[in-house]
């Protein structure tokens, strides 16, 4: 027996943030992240509508990027004080994800982070409050999905939470919001969503439920990423709507090891001063990660299939692979994102010698291998990688070596 679950509720298209002014309740805390929600006015619309509503609100601000444990447990405080009925998560993937993780500590306060990360393992969430998230980025869907990534800066290691008691039971998804992004974020949440999709079609818990959704937000963002990121906030709009349906297809069939890796290698070289940050990394990988996975026959076959869903030719397998491989490496190169680690710097954007130093990342890369292979992603992915081929994999993505085990 499968599952496919989403959200109760999605609104979307212009002025849907609305929406915010119908909910019933007593209390609500809004969870955001830096200063762009109160910048451009969303943060007070949303305080005013929950205010309409007739509740109390209180704001949890300056959630960072790769929000760490410390965060989560400072916020569960604050909700165990205010005691909301709704939590109202705004903002770029970090503050919903960050937010999740609040509601399961706020819920269960004797609940640990350790346990947090048991896949599939929360009691039941909505004795205290429900939740409600509202995405200002086009790519992590978090909006929609069954997960959340926080990062425990301690080990230098992303821990994606899995269970689907953590997906919203409202989703809002208003594109006013993601006009607000600057064009590298456009970007990374672009080839974030990308990333999402191919996952999930070629994962090993596909189904008739999320192929068509992968498929279809495959072929909105060929036709509407790049003119997004040069501006078009027609095709931005179209961008939003294709990462919420990205989310819904992987949060059901799951992710593979593109993910697995991003999440090993992003905070692992913080102490060289940068992040390899999320969308980047999967950017950077997934071309990798698909020749890999191609020498499975199912994975090659499913791989060829969204090749032709995006016109890109070629007679056989083998070349339809190579032609989507092509394409995502080009793609990358009109977004600005590296080919790989090697050349990715501080900034995230293409140089000659990237922030992560090669001996560094030698010496690290058995323990990078190995939380990897661990990584909730890791299983659903199409070819098990043992220890030896996730290293060789890992060096690929260092030195843009191509992929021939």
């Amino acid at each position: 027996m499968a599952r496919f679950t989403l959200p109760r509720d999605l609104y979307h298209g212009k002025g849907a943030l609305e929406v915010l002014k119908t909910l019933s309740g007593k209390r609500a805390v809004i969870c955001v992240g830096g200063s762009a929600m109160r910048k451009f006015g969303f943060l007070d619309k949303a305080i005013s509508y929950l205010e309409e509503a007739g509740m109390e609100v209180k704001v949890i601000e300056g959630i960072e990027p790769d929000p760490s444990v410390t965060t989560v447990m400072k916020g569960a405080e604050v909700m165990a004080e205010f005691q909301p009925d709704w939590i109202v998560a705004m903002g770029g993937g970090s503050p919903i994800d960050a937010a999740k993780a609040m509601w399961i500590k706020y819920e269960y306060p004797e609940t640990t982070f350790e346990q947090m990360c048991v896949v599939f393992g929360l009691p039941k969430l909505r004795t205290k409050a429900h939740f409600v998230a509202i995405p200002s980025t086009s790519g992590t869907a978090t909006e929609v999905t069954a997960f959340s990534v926080i990062t425990d800066y301690e080990k230098g290691i992303k821990y994606p939470l899995a269970d689907f008691e953590i997906t919203p039971d409202i989703a809002i998804v208003d594109p006013d919001l993601a006009e607000t992004m600057p064009k590298k974020l456009v970007a990374h949440t672009g080839m974030d969503a990308m990333t999402h999709a191919v996952e999930a079609y070629v994962s090993t818990c596909n189904c008739d439920y999320t192929d068509p959704l992968a498929l279809h937000a495959i072929k909105m963002i060929q036709k509407d990423l790049v003119d997004s990121y040069n501006g078009d906030m027609e095709k931005r709009a179209s961008m939003h709507n294709a990462q919420c349906m990205a989310g819904m297809a992987f949060s059901n069939a799951l992710l593979g090891i593109v993910h697995s890796m991003a999440h090993k290698t992003g905070a692992i070289f913080e102490d060289y001063g940068a992040h390899i940050i999320h969308g980047a990394a999967n950017a950077m990988y997934l071309p990798k990660v698909i020749a890999y996975n191609a020498k499975n026959e199912v994975a090659k076959a499913r791989y060829g299939v969204i090749a032709d869903e995006l016109k890109l030719g070629g007679a056989s397998d083998d070349e339809k692979v190579a032609n989507l491989i092509a394409f995502l490496r080009g793609l990358n190169d009109q977004l600005n994102i590296p080919q790989c680690i090697q050349h990715y710097g501080a900034d995230s954007y293409p140089c000659e010698q990237g922030f992560v130093p090669e001996d560094v990342f030698l010496a690290r890369l058995p323990e990078i291998a190995k939380n990897a292979i661990a990584d909730a992603c890791t299983g659903s992915n199409p070819r098990q990688p043992n220890q030896e081929e996730m290293e060789k994999l890992l060096k690929c993505c260092y030195y843009d070596l191509e992929v021939d085990f």
